[in-house]
């Protein structure tokens, strides 16, 4: 409002007038309660304004992407369910209700809104009530009486007090300070769902990798398997004098070479199996997953997924209310050059004896408020301005900084994805040549057409393709993982319904 708004009254005042006249009518307390509650409206400091990101229209990787709006109240949803393996399920609700990680995370959020409840309650006045005895001693003014009666000085005094002190939000320290924590409580709430779904990504790429590791071991041992079976048959050609010793050794090798590989499974699969314990609060001892014979599937990654990335990304979310909370700070430190208005009304009983002590004759009470402010402080106020601002640029880098992080996390899980999807259509094809290559080999040595040696170099040929199609699948299902936990978690987001605006 302003002055106009308020036609000046017979005696020629406007509004400002006639508040100025309403307070010399109360009484000075009351004016300077009243003149703390008008200005009170005003809060010192620079409002939020979302810093500016440069972010791009759409992927490189992927074309009809759209701009991203933040906001990270779309729920996530099971996204792991992509998957389709129940025991995966299993695990991931373990690990959402034991993770020791994510514990941690849960205990900070709630110090984090402890905080902001202290915050909310700066703002109502405080009471406070003592009750005491104090003993004290003044001298009489002369040696000799001191030396006469050594408690002639000596005094008790019995006090109960009941005191009410309110601080004046007049330039906004409070409404800031709280502005602050709620913006770091909020931080610490998309710093717990950043925690959990990165133990979530942790944990679906040790198991799925547990998983093609148990497809490789098969893999090895079937083939260790065939190696003895061939050693056997080119031992029993040596001994009939058909083949040389050279065949049998090569054939040796080849057999012992593949045990050891398969040898070397096992304590990769025994880290994994040990991560997933440990991820899902169990200790490794405790914990063990049966060799399966299936691999989950690799979910279908949408041609025009549209971009959720600063919608989802927990971590970006809370990068931003970092941003919030620096902001607000700068006018907390702000306030510093203004006077403090403190309101306090104490009352209470004050005796020398029992019998008397809570009587009218010894009551007491006082009121009045408290203005305070420093008047040279050396520097340290203009210090604590510029470390909030410095603070504050820091903030804003860091959040802008997670974006880019961000957008290129996506870029390359993206354009990896897609790179190793074409690969693995060509490993596949290489796979079919050697597996007939292999068959028709075989059938010339066994025909004494060609040398042992041969057929040593196509089966290798043959199970290098088989780990490598292998290891491809491996990469591709790591890499669907990371770029869902990069896009904040699953492909579709709902607001939740405590979200809905």
């Amino acid at each position: 409002m302003t002055d106009s708004t308020f036609p000046p009254n017979a005696a020629g005042l406007t509004r400002h007038g006639v508040l100025a006249v309403f307070a010399t009518k109360l009484a000075p307390t009351a004016g300077i309660v009243l003149i703390g509650l008008l200005l009170s409206a005003c809060a010192v400091g620079p409002d939020y304004t979302r810093p500016q990101v440069s972010e791009p229209a759409q992927y490189k990787q992927a074309q009809g992407w759209r701009q991203a709006t933040p906001s990270d109240a779309l729920a996530r949803g099971a996204w792991w369910e992509l998957y389709g393996d129940a025991q995966l399920n299993e695990l991931v609700d373990k690990l959402n209700n034991a993770n020791q990680t994510v514990a941690q995370a849960e205990a900070r959020y709630r110090q984090a809104q402890a905080t902001a409840r202290s915050s909310r309650g700066a703002f109502y006045p405080s009471v406070d009530l003592s009750v005491g005895k104090t003993r004290a001693s003044q001298g009489t003014g002369s040696s000799n009486a001191s030396l006469s009666s050594s408690s002639s000085g000596i005094r008790d005094t019995l006090n109960a007090q009941l005191g009410v002190s309110w601080e004046a939000d007049i330039w906004g320290k409070l409404r800031r300070g709280l502005e602050a924590s709620e913006a770091s409580a909020e931080a610490s709430a998309a710093d717990l769902a950043a925690m959990r779904l990165s133990q979530q990504s942790e944990l679906l790429q040790n198991y799925l990798q547990l998983r093609v590791m148990d497809e490789q071991t098969r893999l090895l041992q079937s083939t260790v398997e065939a190696y003895q079976r061939s050693l056997e048959m080119t031992q029993n050609q040596y001994r009939a004098g058909v083949a040389g010793k050279d065949a049998v050794a090569q054939a040796q090798t080849q057999l012992k070479s593949t045990q050891a590989s398969l040898i070397d499974l096992i304590w990769q699969r025994a880290q994994l199996e040990n991560a997933i314990a440990v991820l899902i609060g169990i200790p490794p001892a405790h914990f063990d997953l049966a060799v399966r014979k299936d691999i989950p599937t690799l979910p279908q990654i949408p041609a025009n997924l549209p971009s959720q990335l600063l919608e989802r990304r927990p971590d970006i979310a809370s990068a931003e209310r970092a941003v919030i909370a620096a902001n607000a700070n700068i006018g907390v430190a702000k306030t510093a050059y203004y006077p403090d208005l403190t309101l306090s009304l104490a009352g209470g009983y004050s005796s020398s004896t029992y019998t008397d002590w809570i009587s009218l004759p010894n009551r007491f009470w006082s009121v009045g408020p408290k203005l305070a402010m420093t008047l040279f402080d050396g520097g340290q106020r203009s210090a604590e301005v510029d470390r909030a601002e410095a603070s504050y640029d820091e903030t804003v880098a860091k959040y802008r900084q997670t974006v880019l992080d961000g957008f290129r996390e996506v870029e390359n899980y993206m354009v990896q994805l897609k790179v190793l999807e074409d690969e693995a259509v060509v490993s596949n094809e290489a796979l079919d040549s050697a597996r007939e290559s292999l068959r028709l080999t075989q059938n010339q040595y066994k025909a004494g057409m060609i040398a042992y040696l041969d057929v040593v170099n196509v089966q290798t040929t043959a199970l290098s393709n088989e780990r490598t199609v292998l290891t491809l699948l491996q990469t591709r299902l790591v890499a669907s993982v990371q770029l869902i936990a990069a896009l904040g978690g699953g492909w579709d987001g709902q607001m939740r319904p405590d979200e809905q605006p």
